[in-house]
């Protein structure tokens, strides 16, 4: 009882920062940092990183007993159900689709006609009825497949794709120039999804990827045919969608057989920069053979109620993913994608905090919703549903720290924002991390700013109006060298991400597990209690969805 007493009068002293202003890390949120458990985080992510739970597929059985024990998890911490009939559960409905071997992809020129085999020669990105094309249709090969005004760039300037299939490479132009598809970084040009957007727009009835070679060092066809092999699951409310391919390059050459230039000449073309559309002597039809299912998956949701009696109406959310790819194609005789970083780690993470948060003299003045998402892996399925379907007003929720992963390379000196630049998050980051003791730094040149944040639930957040951010460690490391833990976390990537071998025999730093888990835990505990509600800032293009779910009171 003493040490409560000493930690409650604790709380009516303020902090300053060097400054002068009023510290955001107070001495209730150094408490709550020091309660952090890492033996505590490690056991919730073994758990759910264990073969019996399969990999926690979305449908699956093991992705049900996951559900139960995050469920059980946030009970016994004190949190209160937030979901359907006085449960955790917010119902997700959701449809499967697998595509079968005897789908016909047949290419028809002059001289014959020609079967893809799937999985050898194409794989497909969308799956069902509305991708079946009955007659050959015209093929067009339309570069990278882009229309980009604020470029003056237009692959369909001088072809017409109406009713037919449109070809084109993965990427985009090369660039040194940042105001010229934002250079060296990925722009959203680059997106399969938006290149199939654009043809389709253009009249196309469906479209064809090529996988560009310098696009893909380190990538084997293998691995396109892991990444591609889970069920495609969309939600029942999803836009129906054409036929989308993705065809080998080695495959694909055929397509360009008695064409103006060879995909030998289109590659070089690429290199050069003098990348051309033109019409392909040949016509494609395409038969598919499905395997499908509807079934119920589950967002799990619960609620921390503020401690401030006013301010307990407004809400911060933490989230984290709980599903990840199941059983797969084996590599090495496992089946089993366990996925501990990607994200067994983040929900041990989020049900950590809610353990600690819970304690009533730690928890924040807001309220703070722990919402563990389902089918992120399947397109951020499970968020959207939140965002369509919110337990809470949406314009009540003024912010959400999305959980993805945790610190396994080494401790570091330096935290990175994903999304911050879009917010006042930024600038809250900044004092939390400033306080702590740590730098904040841009995404690494090297990667895709586009890319993290639009590859994980704080997407779906953002797009319905709620500032959201995602932490991670920088790449200013305390015992490695930046080139080291650079190195570090490539190799990682490429051996164990989306792999059987992201489970928990592999080697992880403790101490930077830890040390992530303590700056989370400011991050969340000052989103909570701040006055300051984050805003989008200027240009933000999330701004109006903000707006109008204030306007709406929605």
């Amino acid at each position: 009882m003493k040490h409560v007493l000493v930690i409650a009068f604790c709380f009516l002293l303020p902090r300053f920062d060097a400054a002068g202003q009023e510290s955001l890390v107070t001495d209730a949120v150094r408490a709550a940092m020091a309660r952090i458990d890492p033996a505590r985080v490690w056991h919730h992510a073994a758990m759910l990183a264990g073969d019996d739970f399969e990999g926690r597929g979305t449908g699956s059985q093991g992705e049900r007993r996951a559900a139960a024990y995050i469920s059980a998890t946030m009970q016994a911490a004190g949190i209160e159900p937030l979901g359907e009939a006085g449960t955790f559960s917010q119902y997700v409905p959701l449809h499967g689709c697998t595509p079968l071997a005897d789908s016909r992809l047949t290419l028809v020129t002059d001289t014959g006609r020609h079967e893809f085999r799937l999985g050898e020669d194409y794989l497909l990105y969308k799956t069902g009825a509305q991708t079946f094309i009955p007659r050959p249709l015209p093929l067009v090969f339309v570069g990278y497949g882009i229309v980009a005004p604020e470029y003056d760039y237009n692959d369909y300037q001088n072809v017409d794709v109406t009713g037919a299939i449109a070809v084109f490479l993965s990427g985009e132009p090369q660039s040194d120039e940042a105001d010229y598809f934002d250079g060296a970084q990925k722009s959203i040009y680059s997106i399969p999804e938006v290149k199939q957007r654009i043809a389709f727009s253009r009249g196309a009835r469906g479209s064809i990827m090529i996988p560009l070679p310098r696009l893909s060092v380190g990538y084997s066809w293998s691995d396109w045919q892991r990444i591609f092999s889970p069920e495609d699951v969309t939600l029942p409310i999803s836009v129906a969608a054409n036929l989308s391919v993705m065809m080998r390059a080695e495959s694909a050459a055929q397509l360009f057989a008695n064409a103006p230039y060879s995909l030998a000449d289109i590659l070089r073309m690429d290199a050069e920069q003098s990348i051309r559309s033109f019409r392909l002597s040949c016509g494609m039809s395409f038969s598919g053979s499905f395997r499908d299912r509807d079934f119920l998956s589950a967002n799990l949701v619960g609620v921390l109620r503020g401690s401030d009696p006013i301010l307990r109406d407004s809400y911060v959310l933490c989230t984290a993913h709980y599903d990840h790819l199941g059983i797969g194609l084996p590599a090495e005789g496992d089946s089993i994608y366990n996925g501990l970083v990607d994200n067994a780690l983040g929900v041990a993470a989020a049900l950590e905090l809610a353990h600690v948060l819970a304690d009533s003299a730690l928890r924040p003045r807001r309220s703070v919703i722990f919402a563990f998402m389902a089918a992120e892996e399947k397109g951020l399925l499970g968020s959207a549903y939140y965002t369509s379907h919110p337990p809470v007003p949406l314009f009540r929720t003024i912010a959400c720290l999305n959980i993805d992963g945790l610190a396994i390379i080494d401790r570091f000196n330096d935290v990175v924002g994903v999304g911050t630049e879009y917010s006042t998050l930024k600038e809250h980051l900044a004092r939390v991390s400033e306080e702590l003791g740590l730098g904040v730094s841009a995404i690494p040149p090297d990667f895709s700013m586009l890319e993290a944040f639009t590859s994980s639930d704080q997407l779906a957040f953002a797009q319905a109006g709620i500032p959201s951010l995602l932490v991670m460690e920088g790449r200013d490391y305390v015992t490695l060298s930046d080139q080291q833990g650079y190195d570090r976390f490539l190799e990682w990537g490429r051996t164990r991400y989306h792999t059987p071998f992201d489970d928990s025999t592999q080697p992880v730093d403790t101490a930077a597990i830890a040390q992530h888990m303590r700056v989370l835990c400011a991050v969340l505990s000052t989103l909570g209690s701040t006055e300051d509600v984050p805003r989008w800032v200027r240009g933000s293009p999330y701004i109006n969805a903000r707006l109008q779910s204030e306007a709406e009171e929605r």
